[in-house]
């Protein structure tokens, strides 16, 4: 079992920085991909960040050159530098982990962090 709790959300003006926080209850090096989400009302959950283990990381076109995604392995945390935010990336935001056991893979999730971009 895996918990994940992320902390770091808010209210901020366009154009602003906020950087989430996402502490794993385990060495977060077992885990292959750990990844940003965000759901906004009324929308399907989405892929905001991802930062695999091995490999490169992934982004929505929609935070490319703004979002930043890095892992901490001594903290066991992975995080989320959002800079020049706009009122659209408005959500809820979840933090998710996947952890290999043998030829199956678990998600867990953390309980969402509400960012809210308004003036």
């Amino acid at each position: 079992q895996v918990q994940l709790v992320e902390s770091g959300g808010g209210l901020v003006q366009p154009g602003g920085s906020l950087r989430l926080s996402c502490a794993a209850s385990t060495n977060i090096f077992l885990l292959d991909v750990m990844a940003w989400y965000r759901q906004s009302p009324g929308n399907q959950r989405e892929l905001v960040a991802a930062h695999p283990r091995v490999g490169s990381r992934h982004y929505a076109d929609s935070v490319k050159g703004r979002f930043t995604i890095s892992r901490d392995t001594a903290k066991n945390t992975v995080y989320l530098q959002m800079n020049s935010l706009k009122p659209e990336d408005t959500a809820v935001y979840y933090c998710k982990a996947e952890r290999p056991s043998g030829t199956a893979t678990y998600d867990y999730w953390g309980q969402g962090t509400q960012v809210t971009v308004s003036s």
